[in-house]
């Protein structure tokens, strides 16, 4: 086959009517790159924030996965419902994720898809433009706020008035908060309150711990980000 044929028939779509070893891998190759182009990106766009190996592996695995699904399946029914039954006895367990997590999930099944079809070309294209928007909107931080966003436990005694008592010290050091959850602990002996706080300044972290324990009698403080909890105080 010469390269005319082969670009015709990623335009086209490829017949999955004959199983052939060079039919998978003009099916898998493309689905590979696709895939480790797709995990790329994603490594570049999450460094900041954080990314999982098992993850980035992932991406690169699911597009080629998904195109040989879509290959053997070609266009007979019986073998999508016992592919379908297979895949009903699977539990996928995973945590919660970022929505851009899911994003990057669904991309890569879809051009898995795409070049299982045989429309690499399309699948290869499509790629491009998707990463080039999301980098594009990673680099202007599109949408994106000034500051990290935290979440911030303060243990007060049940004597305490705790309605708007810290207003005026988060004030100073955020450049927004609001009040989520207040929660008994310690058999209605004390309150946890669970604040989203966005920060002015990640330096001023101590200055802001200070302030808060003066308030709330060296009782229990915690900082930590919305994903993970990176910074915990104890005091006692």
């Amino acid at each position: 086959m010469n390269f005319d044929e082969l670009i015709s028939e990623a335009v086209t779509g490829a017949s999955a009517e004959s199983l052939t070893l060079v039919s998978v891998i003009k099916i898998l190759v493309p689905a590979i790159v696709i895939g480790f182009v797709i995990s790329l990106v994603y490594l570049l766009t999450h460094k900041k924030a954080g990314y999982s190996q098992a993850f980035c592996v992932s991406l690169i695995l699911l597009a080629p996965i998904v195109a040989i699904v879509i290959l053997l399946i070609g266009n007979n029914v019986a073998r999508a419902f016992s592919l379908a039954g297979a895949f009903a006895l699977i539990r996928f367990r995973s945590a919660p994720g970022d929505p851009k997590d899911i994003a990057f999930v669904f991309m890569s099944v879809v051009m898995g898809l795409a070049c299982g079809m045989g429309y690499w070309l399309y699948a290869a294209v499509a790629t491009l433009i998707i990463l080039a928007v999301i980098i594009l909107l990673h680099v202007t931080n599109y949408a994106g706020k000034k500051g990290d966003t935290y979440t911030l436990k303060i243990t007060v005694p049940e004597t305490l008035n705790y309605v708007g008592a810290f207003d005026e010290t988060l004030e100073k050091y955020t450049n927004s908060y609001k009040l989520m959850r207040v929660k008994s602990v310690d058999f209605g002996a004390l309150f946890e309150l669970s604040y989203n706080v966005q920060l002015k300044d990640d330096k001023q972290i101590r200055e802001m711990l200070d302030d808060l324990r003066a308030m709330n009698g060296n009782l229990k403080i915690m900082l930590s980000t919305e994903q993970e909890a990176v910074r915990s105080f104890h005091f006692q």
